[in-house]
C-alpha cells in the first residue's frame, strides 16, 4: 500500500549529513518546505525535527519517474528520501543530496491554513488553530525544546538533592486555598472542582515524614484575565521541604534556576540562536528587597502604592524597572498572603512570604508555612473561611507536622523568561485561556 513505510528506515537527521559524509548514501525523512522548479533541476528542501536539508535533483542525473514524483510533492507532505551526498556551498549545511529512490508517505492537503515558512505571516488565534503547523517553525520548536530541557534539568536537581516525586489530586472538593477563581465540576452526585494548587497536599506530605517532595503538575485558575501572561490551565512546579524555612527555600529555588540557565545554555544554544536570545547565566545570589522598601521604590517612581497593598501592574513595572533581572521580595504583608504563610514573630502584619521576580513578571510564590494547629485555625478563620472545610487538611498537623517551608513556580512563565517571549501562550502547546477550549 502507499505511504507506508515497508523497509524504510532513516538513516540521519538532517544536522547529521555533513560534508564529511560526502559521496555516501543516506536515507532521510521528514516534511516538504520548499519545492522550486527549474525545468532542467529541481530543488526541495525538506524539514525534519533538526532543520533543513536540500535536495537536488538535475534532469542529467536523476531517474525520470524520481523527477515525476518530485513534481508531485505538495508543500508540507511526508516524505523519505534515499540519496548521494555531496557538496554544495550554497546549501543549508553545506551539502546536498542527489536522490535515487523516493517514497511520498502522506501528502498534504492544500491549501494549507497558515503557512510554516512565514512568507505569509500569521496572526497568534490563525497559529493556534492550527498548532500542529506552526510548531513545524524552527522558532516556535525551539521554545519547546528549551522547555523540555528545563524540565529535563529541574527534575534532575529536585533528586539530586533528595526530593521525592509525588502527584496530588487534580479533582478537589472543596478549595485548595479557600479563595475564589474555581472551575466546579460535577462529580457524580457531588460537587467538586479542579485544583487550583497542590499546596495543602504538599503540606500533608510533610507530615507523612517524606521530608522533601515536589511535583510538575497542572493547576486551574478560573480568573478572567485577558493578559499576556496569565493563562486558565497552567504547569506548575512546586516544591516542599520539612526543617526549612523560607531563607532555605529561596536558596534552594536560586539554585535551581541557576542550573536551569546554565543547562539551557549548554544544551540548547541552536534554539536560543533560532530565537535570537541570550541567557546570562547569573554569577551571584539573586538580590532581595523587601514589601517596605519595594512600596518606597514604587513611589518613588510616581506609581501611587499603599502599604497593604498587592502590587498593581504598573507597580510591578517600576519596581522591575529599578530592580532588573531576578530578584526576590520579601515580607509580605500577611493580610494578603493565604491563611498557611506564616506570620514574622517580630511583627505578625509582616510574613515570611516571598515572590521570585524578573523584571516585572511574578515568577514564583513561597513561604514558611505554619505548622502549629491552633495558630493555622485562627489564620483560616480570620480570613473569614470555615476551618470544618479543611477537616483533612488539618488533621495532618494534629499528629506532629514539622516545620516546613515551600514555593511554587510557574512553569510557562519561567519558559518566557528562559526564551525571551513575552506572549505567555507561544509556551504552551495547546493554551487554554477564558476564549480557548480548542484544539
Amino acid at each position: 500500500m502507499q505511504g507506508l513505510l515497508n523497509d524504510w528506515r532513516r538513516t540521519n537527521y538532517t544536522k547529521n549529513v555533513t560534508p564529511e559524509l560526502s559521496g555516501e548514501d543516506v536515507i532521510i525523512m521528514g516534511w516538504v518546505h520548499e519545492i522550486r522548479d527549474l525545468g532542467g533541476i529541481i530543488f526541495v528542501l525538506i524539514r525534519d525535527k533538526d532543520g533543513l536539508i536540500q535536495i537536488t535533483a538535475p534532469s542529467k542525473k536523476v531517474e525520470p519517474e524520481i523527477l515525476e514524483k518530485i513534481r508531485n510533492f505538495r508543500k508540507e507532505s511526508v516524505v523519505a528520501i534515499e540519496g548521494t551526498v555531496q557538496d554544495s556551498d550554497k546549501a543549508p549545511n553545506g551539502v546536498e543530496i542527489i536522490p535515487r529512490n523516493i517514497e511520498i508517505l502522506n501528502l498534504a492537503k492544500q491549501p494549507l491554513p497558515m503557512d510554516p515558512t512565514e512568507k505569509v505571516r500569521a496572526e497568534i488565534d490563525t497559529r493556534l488553530d492550527s498548532r500542529f503547523l506552526d510548531l513545524r517553525k524552527a522558532n516556535i520548536s525551539s521554545i519547546f525544546k528549551i522547555k523540555s530541557q528545563m524540565f529535563h534539568t529541574v527534575r534532575d536537581f529536585f533528586y539530586d538533592n533528595g526530593f521525592v516525586e509525588i502527584n496530588t489530586p487534580k479533582l478537589v472538593a472543596s478549595a485548595t486555598e479557600g479563595g475564589t477563581e474555581l472551575f466546579p465540576i460535577t462529580y457524580f452526585e457531588k460537587e467538586a472542582f479542579l485544583g487550583q494548587s497542590p499546596q495543602l497536599y504538599k503540606q500533608i506530605m510533610m507530615s507523612s515524614g517524606m521530608d522533601r517532595v515536589f511535583e510538575i503538575g497542572q493547576i486551574f485558575r478560573a480568573e478572567e484575565h485577558d493578559t499576556l501572561r496569565h493563562l486558565n490551565e497552567a504547569v506548575s512546579i512546586d516544591a516542599e521541604a520539612s526543617f526549612m524555612d523560607d531563607i532555605d527555600m529561596m536558596k534552594v529555588l536560586n539554585n535551581m534556576i541557576e542550573q536551569v540557565i546554565i543547562d539551557v545554555n549548554e544544551n540548547c544554544s541552536d534554539e536560543l540562536a533560532i530565537l535570537d536570545h541570550e541567557l546570562p547565566i547569573p554569577d551571584e545570589p539573586f538580590p532581595r528587597v523587601t514589601y517596605d522598601e519595594a512600596v518606597d521604590i514604587v513611589n518613588s517612581k510616581g506609581v501611587e502604592m499603599e502599604w497593604g497593598e498587592d502590587l498593581s501592574r504598573a507597580a510591578e513595572k517600576a519596581l522591575g524597572d529599578v530592580m532588573g533581572g531576578f530578584y526576590f521580595l520579601t515580607e509580605w504583608p500577611s493580610a494578603i498572603k493565604p491563611f498557611y504563610v506564616m506570620p514574622l514573630e517580630s511583627d505578625p502584619t509582616k510574613s515570611h512570604a516571598f515572590d521570585l521576580m524578573y523584571n516585572n513578571l511574578e515568577l514564583s510564590s513561597g513561604a514558611t508555612r505554619v505548622h502549629q494547629y491552633d495558630l493555622l485555625v485562627e489564620q483560616i478563620e480570620e480570613r473569614d473561611l470555615n476551618p470544618d472545610a479543611f477537616g483533612s487538611y488539618l488533621k495532618a498537623f494534629e499528629y506532629g507536622m514539622p516545620p516546613h517551608a515551600g514555593w511554587g513556580v510557574g512553569a510557562d512563565r519561567l519558559t518566557m523568561v528562559l526564551t525571551g517571549v513575552n506572549n505567555i501562550r507561544e509556551t504552551v502547546l495547546f493554551p487554554r485561556d477564558r476564549h480557548r477550549l480548542t484544539p
